[in-house]
């Protein structure tokens, strides 16, 4: 094997679209849930894997992260060069950009890894190799976030991910601007979107989330805020729902993976 062949990044180009403030909602729970965490790590880095074709995303996570964990430095990885060289100018103090795939190629091992957009273009049976890939170059005590959310990230689904395995899965969405919980279903992550049929949880949890929803019309008056909450709380009768109002006001459930899962895994 060749040394251009040991270090050719992993993965293919994705189509690279992107827009200020789209992953705004995966940012804000990120530094919530893990922001002790990075606060914790010696010398903490995050990697922006797959930013696409501007390094919005980048540039956005640093100053997002910096609210909770001052020392944090990111690095954003992309596959496709012409990418990396167009984002080298937003380079600054603490935020760099290098050429790379799923091999993530930075010097230490990150304690967040976040992969937005990244893995819908691959097939399902894809998925577990690419989680355990990343996983494997995680910091001990690091997480890998990997979902999907629409064009201006009023939507977005994502599951998280430490070295063990899979954690959650967290349905955040602009709630000004939802019908029902199961708009969502069209943001499921490459990992459960075809599962969104019968007989699968996944598509049981959206049904069961749907008929919260509706059960709490009432609530409607008082604001989408309150009616989401309230169905939150219906829901987490009969779902591990494993976060609490702070998150639901913010237009977030998070869920137990397991519940989820797709059958025969």
């Amino acid at each position: 094997m060749t040394s251009r062949a040991r270090t050719r990044p992993v993965g293919t180009v994705t189509r690279g679209t992107t827009n200020p403030n789209r992953l705004r909602r995966m940012d804000r729970w990120i530094a919530a849930v893990h922001g002790a965490e990075l606060r914790r790590a010696g010398d903490p880095v995050a990697v922006d894997l797959g930013y696409g074709a501007a390094p919005w995303t980048a540039v956005e996570l640093l100053a997002r992260l910096r609210t909770v964990a001052p020392r944090v430095r990111v690095v954003g990885v992309e596959i496709e060069p012409a990418r990396v060289a167009a984002a080298k100018p937003y380079e600054r103090e603490g935020l760099v950009f290098r050429h790379g795939g799923f091999e993530i190629p930075v010097a230490q091992r990150p304690v967040l890894v976040r992969a937005a957009n990244v893995l819908r273009q691959y097939d399902e049976g894809e998925v577990a190799e690419v989680w355990a890939r990343i996983r494997a170059r995680l910091a001990p005590g690091g997480l890998l976030v990997e979902g999907t959310c629409d064009e201006v990230g009023r939507r977005h689904v994502w599951v998280a991910l430490g070295v063990e395995g899979a954690r959650t899965v967290t349905f955040a969405t602009r709630l000004g601007s939802l019908e029902r919980p199961s708009d969502l279903a069209e943001r499921l992550p490459k990992a459960l979107i075809h599962r969104n049929v019968p007989g699968e949880p996944v598509h049981a949890f959206l049904r069961d989330f749907d008929r919260a929803w509706a059960a709490a019309a009432p609530y409607a008056s008082y604001g989408a805020r309150q009616r989401w909450m309230r169905a939150v709380r219906e829901l987490r009768t009969d779902w591990p729902v494993v976060d609490g109002p702070a998150r639901w006001r913010q237009g977030e459930v998070t869920v137990a993976w397991e519940a989820l899962a797709p059958r025969g895994r």
